[in-house]
């Protein structure tokens, strides 16, 4: 689908469907007044009548039968001003656009959501209603010959901004530019997440991975099991000796031309599939776990985001890819690694590999002297138990890191919660053999987690987010369709964007 902006008056554009809003409670104002005018005061009497309220996501089709160009006429409701946020901008107006599509919509205007009474600036507005409308149209249809995904193609060829004030067309256009490439990296991160794992091995990753940079202009390089033996990446190689494929080690340095803000490194893991080792898994649900590498996923599709956005911060992505698998030269129960660091790590459990993947990340990550890490994993089944599909779990070694992450996740909706990183949680970790467990026991298992990865990231400004019960499956909104949700490309886009505006920031 092709954005575009355009000065004018909306009721006037010449698409086959237009796009207002209406707040719960209020009378239509600005852009929806002036369709409202053109229509002879009709969503003003279905308002009255109560067909429509305002309520958040509420939808009204109407039909204008000539008065004005457009065919058909969707309002949708954005709630409670009160409540109101860009995030809601964002999913109403997904609301919104898979009802025209379904309708059969090809060419949609609308307004910049919340540009108005929702107290949105004209380009955040511009932003999340781009951002909003090609999240909602994502569909992952690759494998597809038949069914819905094929007979039912997507409809929409081109939404359009219209803007009517003249001097705020410019500042439209660039918050719709934002949007779409966000939107696009967070498909991008969705697109390698739903990728069946037979056709995204750990190579694979790295070529995607590799090609996106090219494009986008971030350098890269990837390591194989040799280099990383010369590192002494001894927990990344423990993990990948089970499967004929060849781990990597994926490098990619975005560096912002002109004067930067700081560095920071994000580790992703990226298992690309998992069978728990010689832990096995159950045989249910385990095609799930081509959904293990959606850290490494997010990664890429962050790393693409600020090198679009031209940010001024450097970003690092640091993605250990692998598969976990349980042959005869697996690592077994009882084994013990030795991580880049040095320490010692004594296996109790196979299927907890990722953890040992990052702490050789986290260890290389500490040569490009960031101002902080930030690492994404689908770590613990424990963190859907503690919050379920609604919130990401963070750890951290640094308040105001994980202030800016709360922050973040509080603006985009990618929203984290804390967990503590105590020093009472040590014991459960002690190794017998070694240094350290690589589990905990059930208790506080995915604190467990985040004190393990504590031992690799040094004294750099740390935090670890389990995005294990946000990464898929979770309950579909208008922007979040089935399947890989791209967690983490936004809550992390936002936080580079404001780097510089942060307390501390490097």
């Amino acid at each position: 689908m092709e954005i575009n902006v355009s000065q004018g008056a909306i009721q006037e554009h010449d698409a086959d469907t237009l796009i207002v809003n209406l707040f719960e409670g209020t009378a239509p104002g600005g852009a929806t007044a002036a369709v409202d005018e053109a229509l002879g005061r009709e969503i003003g009497r279905l308002r009255e009548l109560r067909d429509i309220t305002g309520e958040f996501n509420s939808l009204l089709t109407l039909y204008p039968r000539d008065v004005i160009p457009a065919t058909r006429v969707i309002v949708v409701g954005l709630g409670d001003s009160r409540k109101f946020t860009a995030v809601r901008a964002m999913e109403a107006m997904g609301t919104a656009v898979k009802a025209a599509e379904r309708l059969g919509a090809r060419r949609i205007a609308t307004v910049a959501f919340g540009a108005g009474a929702g107290g949105l600036s004209a380009s955040e507005a511009a932003e999340m209603t781009a951002l909003g409308a090609k999240l909602a149209l994502y569909r992952y249809d690759r494998f597809k010959t038949f069914g819905d995904l094929v007979d039912k193609k997507v409809n929409v060829e081109n939404l359009t901004l219209v803007e009517f004030d003249s001097a705020k067309v410019a500042t439209v256009q660039v918050g719709a530019e934002a949007g779409e490439t966000i939107a696009d990296s967070v498909s991008l991160a969705r697109d390698l997440q739903n990728t069946p794992a037979g056709h995204l091995t750990p190579e694979i990753l790295a070529e995607q991975a590799s090609k996106m940079c090219a494009e986008a202009g971030v350098e890269s390089r990837v390591l194989g099991p040799d280099e990383m033996a010369e590192l002494k990446m001894g927990a990344l190689l423990g993990v990948a000796k089970g499967s004929v494929e060849e781990p990597r080690l994926i490098v990619m340095d975005y560096v912002p031309k002109g004067e930067s803000r700081g560095t920071l490194a994000v580790c992703g893991k990226g298992v690309t599939f998992d069978t728990g080792g010689i832990s096995l898994k159950p045989g249910l649900n385990m095609g799930d776990m081509k959904f293990d590498m959606s850290g490494a996923a997010a990664t890429v599709g962050i790393l693409r985001a600020a090198a679009r956005l031209k940010l001024p911060v450097r970003v690092v992505g640091i993605i250990p890819a692998v598969e976990n698998m349980p042959d005869g030269r697996a690592m077994k129960p009882g084994d013990v690694l030795t991580a880049m660091n040095g320490k010692t790590i004594e296996v109790d459990n196979t299927d907890a590999e990722g953890r040992l993947v990052l702490a050789d990340a986290l260890c290389y990550a500490q040569q490009f002297e960031p101002d902080a890490i930030v690492d994404l994993a689908t770590l613990t089944g424990a963190v859907i138990i503690a919050l379920g599909h609604v919130a990401t779990g963070m750890m951290g070694t640094d308040v105001d890191l994980k202030r800016r992450l709360r922050d973040s996740g509080d603006h985009t909706g990618e929203r984290v919660w804390e967990m503590p990183l105590w020093d009472d949680y040590e014991e459960a970790i002690k190794g017998k053999t070694a240094d350290i467990n690589n589990t905990g026991g059930r208790p506080a298992g995915t604190i467990n987690g985040g004190m393990f990865l504590k031992h690799f990231a040094g004294d750099v400004p740390w935090c670890h987010l389990d995005i294990a019960g946000t990464a898929w499956n979770v309950k579909e909104k208008s922007y979040i369709s089935e399947g890989g949700t791209g967690v983490g490309v936004r809550l992390i886009t936002r936080l580079l964007r404001e780097w510089g505006n942060a307390p501390g920031s490097g």
